[in-house]
């Protein structure tokens, strides 16, 4: 690294049997060119998690593709390739108060709680890089998304060596390091739009892994007949952690504040909820929380089920085996007519109730923008390109499928079925998925001017443990992710602590 912090950076850990190395550069970037957008063409820095340990004629490989992103080319030992930008005002505040041996300003710091920002975290065989299957056996990777999100973890730790080295070679004399407090709470930001959107319908067998990970930890805890002292300490610890969490997130959104403000009133009023002598005298407490929660909101019945979750810990780590998808459900072509009436009557009772004769039931529709190359909502009624709509439909779809089944016998196949209405084979397909997938379907018509973006953004960043939500509109939102994890001095240290909802304190 030069003295202004540009150069190139390999970090390397051991995992599993296997040395992975995350090669990282750092460019200059005029100004007119930073962009938060997936079609951007240049960035502050750009990685790749690279398998092993890249000598330097790899490095080099690397120097020349990874800035370029999708432009450049890579091999089956690149594993995960990204980019981001630097939150410039923060970064440049960090580093003068370093500089001049003063910590940066603990408030801002709460405020934005990251370095750098990325912009795409590509893997699973894009662009060239290696296929899923190279990393699917490998201890501690084998989850969904295992490998990108240790990228993210490591850009976190390249991020704070680079404010640093920065803020060192501008003043040597004066410079301090960051406060192990202050570093630990800063994560890495993330900006994310409606190119996410689409994923959570597009991968159903994977949504109902997720949820029902979430769910079966849930009814774990949720059945224990009592809690021990050490979880109700637990228990009173990350209430009183959640409670500073919510006094610490403010957002510009009014509505997303509105919710936070009520929240927090709501947190704080329940507090006597927990009280141990109450929790010890009755049979399953947890149930007792959760069904009492039933009269709040909604993001209260939410936070809680996460906090008793968190509470469990351990108990409920073997779930991570069960997220991945390989692949969807077989087709079952020799399904007959009379099973296939009962998948929709038990599945999609809800796509059938839409008044899809009313307008506002198709108000917006879904295409991918032929300048941007990113999915996008459009005005069915003020917008071109309806003709080009992405089947995100699905509500619609069944409707469809429901009114060419009704005159057919029961007793025919789906094969013969699909051979004389062909346009319904994919949702045929989704609705065998249904029966043994009881959460792969999002019970909403995304095609409604109800219809918010930002809910299914939430939904799936919420699953990679983002957190502090900012949206920006109902379209993107920014996120942190690993804000309040351990770092890598304290991981080698022995050292852990709790970054669930993240505290500066």
């Amino acid at each position: 690294m030069d003295d202004q912090g540009f150069g190139d950076a390999v970090y390397t850990l051991k995992l599993g049997g296997y040395d992975y190395s995350l090669v990282a550069f750092s460019c200059p970037l005029p100004d007119e060119q930073r962009s938060d957008r997936v079609i951007a063409e240049a960035w502050d820095t750009s990685y790749v998690l690279y398998d092993g340990i890249p000598d330097n004629a790899e490095i080099e490989r690397l120097r020349e593709n990874a800035p370029r992103q999708e432009a450049g080319r890579f091999g089956p030992r690149d594993l995960v390739l990204s980019r981001a930008n630097k939150s410039m005002r923060f970064f440049e505040h960090v580093a003068y108060n370093l500089a001049h041996g003063r910590q940066p300003e603990r408030d801002r710091l709460g405020e934005v709680g990251y370095l750098l920002r990325t912009t795409a975290v590509y893997g699973n065989g894009k662009f060239g890089i290696a296929d899923r299957f190279v990393l699917a056996e490998r201890e501690g990777l084998g989850g969904p998304f295992q490998a990108e999100m240790l990228t993210v973890w490591l850009i976190r730790e390249f991020s704070h060596d680079l404010v640093e080295h920065v803020a060192r070679c501008r003043a040597p004399e004066t410079f301090v390091p960051l406060a192990p407090e202050l570093r630990r709470h800063i994560g890495v930001g993330n900006s994310t739009g409606l190119g996410m959107a689409p994923f959570l319908a597009n991968h159903p067998q994977l949504l109902n892994n997720w949820v029902l990970a979430r769910e079966i930890a849930l009814a774990r805890v949720r059945s224990k007949q009592h809690l021990n002292a050490a979880s109700l300490d637990r228990l009173a610890e990350l209430w009183r952690q959640a409670g500073m969490h919510l006094d610490q997130w403010s957002v510009e959104d009014d509505a997303l504040m509105a919710r936070i403000l009520g929240l927090r009133g709501e947190w704080a009023e329940a507090q006597a909820w927990i009280a141990p002598a109450r929790l010890r005298a009755i049979s399953c407490p947890v149930e007792s929380l959760l069904d009492r929660s039933r009269f709040m909101s909604v993001d209260f019945q939410e936070l809680l089920a996460a906090l008793v979750i968190e509470m469990a810990g351990a108990e409920n780590d073997d779930l991570v085996d069960t997220m991945a998808a390989v692949r969807e459900a077989t087709f079952q072509p020799g399904m007959r007519l009379a099973a296939l009436r009962g998948l929709l009557r038990d599945h999609y009772g809800w796509a059938l109730a839409v008044a899809f004769d009313r307008p506002a039931e198709t108000a917006q529709f879904w295409y991918v923008s032929q300048e941007k190359l990113e999915p996008r909502l459009g005005r069915r009624a003020s917008e071109p390109g309806a003709d080009l709509e992405l089947p995100l439909d699905i509500a619609r779809q069944m409707q469809r499928l429901a009114a060419d089944l009704a005159d057919e016998p029961e007793t025919k196949t789906v094969a013969t079925f699909l051979a004389r209405f062909p346009q319904h084979r994919h949702a045929v397909r989704r609705m065998q998925i249904a029966a043994n997938a009881p959460y792969s379907e999002i019970h909403d018509n995304l095609l409604s001017d109800r219809c918010l973006p930002i809910n299914l953004l939430r939904c799936k960043l919420a699953f990679f443990g983002a957190s502090k939500f900012d949206p920006r509109s109902d379209r993107w939102t920014r996120i942190t992710l690993f804000q309040g994890a351990p770092t890598a001095g304290e991981i080698a240290a022995g050292e852990t602590n709790d970054c669930w909802l993240p505290v500066l304190r």
